[in-house]
């Protein structure tokens, strides 16, 4: 793409999620997000129309600015590049990812991540100042210790199993699973956990080759949280944000179906690290009872 294009594209990004947010509109948050970043957004406008019927003209205009663009060398489609910036809500980077699935598609925002300063990763670039894209394709990567596409699903398998050297501990991984642990079974309901990777053509993993000979990858996940009360009880759903989602009856039993949007750091090959989450994000997109 022309680098003259990436500030217009983000302008355009920034202006539509103030808008979509202003109005509470589904509409406006298809124009410009895509893949994991419009599943949450789309029900983040459902539990907020909820709170706030009519839109919310009040809402803060999020402003991202001081922007650094990275911009691959990419034949074919899908293409993406990464917009590091400076947001008025905190003190970190704002990684937002877009990308184009076609000649007469328009750039969307797919994946938002959310870095402090000193995460941030240096990119490997050429003479000119163009960085690589690392190949998604399924299998291994010789240059990595796993490839981008393969991320997804090791993930998933891993909170399932809890076995693998894939990732390293912390608190999106063995964390989590130890968090998942504390519900499985109690007194008042027990909960299960379907994990599934990502592999539809709307959610790619885009991942950029870093200084190190490693990779930045940005990757999609789903998850299904079923609570089935004891015998007796009935499940109830106080947070107004979760109501708004809901469908079906609350009888016995209540499905929490949730995304996840991450970015990671992959290390080279040569190295005997593991793969780190720098950022991960969770949203409810739906909620069942039965």
């Amino acid at each position: 793409m022309d680098r003259a294009e990436a500030p217009k594209v983000l302008q355009r990004f920034t202006e539509g999620y103030n808008e979509a947010y202003r109005k509470l509109d589904r509409g406006v948050i298809a124009r410009v997000e895509s893949g994991p970043l419009a599943e949450i957004g789309n029900a983040d406008m459902t539990t907020q129309s909820a709170l706030t019927p009519g839109g919310n003209p009040n809402y803060p205009p999020l402003v991202l600015d001081d922007a650094r663009f990275t911009i691959p060398k990419q034949a074919g489609w899908p293409k993406f590049f990464l917009a590091d910036t400076r947001s008025n809500r905190d003190g970190n980077r704002w990684f937002v990812v877009f990308l184009r699935d076609g000649v007469k598609e328009p750039w969307r925002a797919a994946y938002l991540s959310i870095l402090s300063p000193d995460k941030v990763p240096a990119f490997a670039t050429d003479k000119d100042g163009y960085a690589e894209a690392v190949p998604a394709a399924k299998g291994e990567d010789p240059a990595l210790t796993t490839a981008p596409n393969a991320v997804s699903t090791a993930y998933t398998d891993f909170l399932r199993t809890g076995s693998g050297r894939t990732f390293a501990p912390g608190p999106r991984t063995t964390g989590l699973r130890e968090d998942r642990d504390k519900i499985k079974r109690t007194p008042t309901f027990w909960t299960e956990f379907i994990d599934t990777p990502e592999g539809l053509d709307g959610f790619p993993t885009p991942a950029l080759r870093t200084a190190d000979g490693g990779a930045l990858a940005f990757f999609t996940a789903h998850h299904r949280e079923r609570r089935t009360m004891a015998e007796g009880l009935r499940p109830a759903i106080t947070d107004p944000r979760m109501k708004a989602l809901l469908s079906g009856d609350l009888k016995r039993s209540v499905t929490y179906t949730k995304v996840s949007e991450s970015a990671v750091r992959i290390p080279p090959a040569k190295s005997n690290d593991r793969v780190v989450f720098l950022n991960r994000i969770e949203g409810v997109t739906t909620v069942k009872g039965e």
